[in-house]
């Protein structure tokens, strides 16, 4: 099974495998089911192969309409309340009561979406704050961050300075977050992985190693809502 979804933008079909093994495929404005159909076909195999390198690492069963979120990086555990009215897809009461309201849907994917959009609040407040800290720490400069939904990255750095972080970060331990954050700050001054890159690395966490491995299998700790 797979997912189509079109856009405008779009100038070929592409496939996408994503954590948890779902296949989503994105096609151009009308383009014909048979040319859909077609395409996957041709490319069953190399699906087959993502999809189960994919399920090895996440999760495959996904709750879209999850009673609570538990955020690792910060030791917080989140109630989720599901809500008929509100004015915004979702609300919550501060950092103290630990509690988000979402707008309810008959479609769960749409509270899946409520979710992520509160998700990418919270990673927005909390990281940009833990990333000028450690960046202080060590002395080192950026020009901003950002927060996105990566499928396949953790984090970048741009040229310009900007540090575009994973939102999924806030599902790992704090220690590998705080690892990940140096790692991008790093590149601020080596923009590649040359060997000077991982000595300035080693230098800021001699654990490092350790960490990137735990990073690589972060993803089984991202609930499938995140994705679907």
């Amino acid at each position: 099974m797979y997912g189509v979804r079109t856009s405008a933008r779009s100038r070929r079909l592409t496939l996408r495998v994503y954590p948890g093994g779902r296949v989503e495929v994105t096609v151009p404005t009308k383009t014909p089911d048979t040319v859909i159909t077609e395409f996957v076909a041709k490319h069953r195999a190399w699906i087959n192969q993502r999809v189960l390198r994919a399920r090895e690492r996440a999760p495959v069963s996904i709750d879209l309409r999850p009673t609570q979120v538990e955020l690792r990086a910060l030791n917080e555990t989140w109630q989720v309340e599901y809500v008929a009215q509100s004015r915004r897809p979702w609300e919550h009461n501060g950092a103290e009561q630990r509690r988000v309201r979402v707008r309810d849907a008959l479609d769960p994917s749409q509270c899946g979406a409520h979710l992520r959009g509160w998700l990418r609040y919270v990673a927005n407040e909390r990281l940009d704050g833990w990333l000028k800290s450690v960046a202080q720490h060590y002395d080192f400069r950026y020009t901003r961050m950002q927060v996105r939904q990566q499928q396949t990255r953790w984090g970048s750095c741009s040229r310009s300075g900007t540090i575009s972080l994973n939102v999924c970060l806030l599902f790992q331990a704090p220690e590998v977050v705080r690892y990940l954050l140096l790692h991008e700050l790093c590149h601020t001054r080596h923009m590649n992985h040359s060997n000077r890159f991982w000595e300035l690395v080693a230098q800021c966490e001699p654990e490092w190693r350790v960490l990137d491995r735990e990073l690589s299998s972060g993803w089984q700790h991202v609930p499938g809502w995140v994705f679907a």
